[in-house]
C-alpha cells in the first residue's frame, strides 16, 4: 500500500505509510509554498488526529506560518473559515470516507478551495526534495478559534429561503466531525432529531463510506421512529446520503439532484458537476433553461468551474453539494438545509418527490489496480470507442446511445472506478462489461 498523494490531499495507513514525520514534512511543504502566511488547521474525530494535528502545526510553524487551530470541525467549516477570515490557506487532518486505520491531510487555498493539480504537485515536490522555507524571524504563537463551527451553522440558517418546521429527522454522523455542529443546525431549523452514532469518538460504528451497504442501521431507525428523512454523513461531513421516510436508501446521486431541484426553483443559474455525476442534473437544468458545466472528478475542478462560470450550485454524485454562498467545499450542512426546505415547500413525502424525478439506473464498480494498469486501460478504451468521441479529460468517459460509462483512477485510493448510467440496471451492466472488455480489466 502506497501513500496516496493527489488533488484530494494525502492519505495513508496510520503508522505505516502515514507517520507524524510525513505529516510534518507535507505541512512544512505547504507552508513553504505559501511563503509563510496565516493558515487555519483542523481535524476530524479519528483518534490519530491529535497526533497528526500536532505534527502539522509544527511543520507550518517551521515554515514561518501563523497558525489558527479550529479543533474538531467539518471540512466545509474550514473552507468557510478561510474565506471569512481572509487566511492564506488551510489544512484538515482527515481521511474523509476511508476506514479508521487511515488518516490524511487535506489542503485548501486562500479561496477555501482544494488545490488544483499543479499546486498539489508543487506541494509534493517541495516535500520530496526537502526544499523547505527557513524561518526569517521568531515562531508565531498558536492561536485558536472555537467559534468557526457555530458561524458555519449561522450562515447556513441565514441562507435558508423558506421555513422548515416540524420534521422528524434521523441523523447518522458515523462518530465523526459532523457530530458536533449538525445537531445545532437541525435544532435551529426546528427539527426533531434522533441522532445515532452521534459521539465524535472516531470509533466508527460501521464502514464510514455513506453507501447503501453501510447504512442499514439508519434505514431501520427511520422506520422505527417514523421520521420524514434520514441523513448520513461521512467522517469529515462533506458528503451526505439520504434515506426516505420508508427507510429506503435513495442513493448518493439524489443528494445533488434534490439540492439542484430546490436551488433552481429559487435561483436559476448555471450548475457545475463532474463527469461521473448523473444526467438527472442535465434534465433538471433543462427545465429552467440553464447550463450544466461538466468537469473532471474532484471538488477542486467543480469549485473552480463554479467560480469561473458564476454557478448557483455545484457538486458531485457522491453526495457532495457546494453552495457558493457558504463555501467552495462540499458541505453536508448546506445539503441538509436544501433537502429540508424542499420537503417543507413541497409538503409531500420524500419518496413521492423522488418518484417524480428523472430516473436512471447507476452501476458502480471498483477494484484494486496499479496506476500504470489503469492508464493503459484508459488508452485501450479510448482507442476501441474512438468513433464515439470519448472524453479523456479524466480517465475516459464514453457516451453510448442508451447511457454512458466513466472509467478512471481514484484520487484517494489505489483502485480503478467504473461508473455507468443507463435506462436500466441490465443495460448499465452491459455497458460496463463492454468497457471492461475493451480495457482488458
Amino acid at each position: 500500500m502506497q501513500l496516496m498523494v493527489g488533488v484530494s490531499g494525502v492519505r495513508g495507513i496510520v503508522g505505516k505509510t502515514l507517520t507524524p514525520r510525513v505529516a510534518l514534512d507535507f505541512a512544512q511543504a505547504y507552508g513553504t509554498l505559501l511563503g509563510g502566511g496565516r493558515v487555519v488547521l483542523a481535524r476530524d474525530s479519528r483518534p490519530s488526529g491529535t497526533m497528526f494535528e500536532a505534527a502539522a502545526a509544527a511543520g507550518l510553524l517551521a515554515a514561518g506560518c501563523q497558525v489558527t487551530q479550529l479543533g474538531l470541525v467539518m471540512t466545509p467549516t474550514v473552507g468557510r473559515a478561510i474565506r471569512e477570515g481572509k487566511y492564506d490557506g488551510g489544512m484538515i487532518i482527515t481521511a474523509s470516507h476511508n476506514p479508521s486505520q487511515w488518516n490524511g491531510l487535506k489542503f485548501l487555498d486562500d479561496m477555501g478551495v482544494a488545490p488544483d493539480p499543479e499546486l498539489a504537485r508543487q506541494i509534493a515536490s517541495i516535500r520530496e526534495k526537502q526544499e523547505f522555507r527557513s524561518l526569517e524571524s521568531g515562531i508565531a504563537p498558536l492561536d485558536t478559534d472555537a467559534e468557526a463551527g457555530q458561524r458555519h451553522v449561522d450562515a447556513v440558517v441565514d441562507a435558508c429561503e423558506t421555513s422548515v418546521t416540524g420534521l422528524r429527522v434521523v441523523l447518522d454522523s458515523i462518530n465523526g466531525a459532523g457530530c458536533v455542529h449538525t445537531p445545532l443546525l437541525l435544532q435551529r431549523l426546528g427539527c426533531e432529531l434522533i441522532h445515532i452514532n452521534g459521539e465524535p469518538t472516531g470509533d466508527f460504528a460501521h464502514e464510514p463510506e455513506p453507501i447503501a451497504a453501510n447504512l442499514q442501521g439508519l434505514c431501520q431507525a427511520v422506520r422505527e421512529h417514523g421520521a420524514a428523512v434520514g441523513f448520513a454523513q461521512d467522517p469529515d461531513a462533506d458528503r451526505l446520503a439520504i434515506v426516505d421516510e420508508q427507510g429506503t436508501y435513495i442513493g448518493e446521486e439524489y443528494t445533488l439532484a434534490l439540492a439542484v431541484k430546490w436551488v433552481l426553483s429559487q435561483r436559476p443559474g448555471p450548475v457545475a458537476a463532474n463527469l461521473s455525476t448523473s444526467r438527472m442534473i442535465d434534465d433538471l437544468a433543462r427545465e429552467y433553461g440553464v447550463e450544466v458545466i461538466r468537469t473532471p472528478v474532484g471538488e477542486s475542478h467543480v469549485a473552480r468551474s463554479m467560480l469561473k462560470h458564476g454557478c448557483t450550485i455545484g457538486g458531485e454524485g457522491n453526495g457532495g453539494v457546494i453552495d457558493p454562498r457558504i463555501c467552495y467545499v462540499r458541505d453536508s450542512l448546506s445539503s441538509i438545509s436544501f433537502i429540508l426546505q424542499l420537503l417543507s415547500a413541497e409538503g409531500r413525502p420524500l419518496s413521492q418527490i423522488v418518484a417524480q424525478m428523472p430516473h436512471y439506473a447507476s452501476v458502480k464498480e471498483k477494484f484494486p489496480a496499479p496506476r500504470d494498469v489503469i492508464n493503459k486501460a484508459v488508452e485501450e478504451v479510448a482507442k476501441e470507442f474512438a468513433n464515439l468521441k470519448p472524453n479523456i479529460s479524466d480517465g475516459v468517459r464514453v457516451d453510448f446511445e442508451r447511457g454512458w460509462v466513466h472509467l478512471r483512477a481514484s484520487n484517494t485510493e489505489p483502485i480503478v472506478r467504473i461508473i455507468a448510467e443507463a435506462d436500466s440496471e441490465q443495460a448499465g451492466r452491459e455497458l460496463v462489461e463492454r468497457v471492461r472488455s475493451a480495457a482488458n480489466l
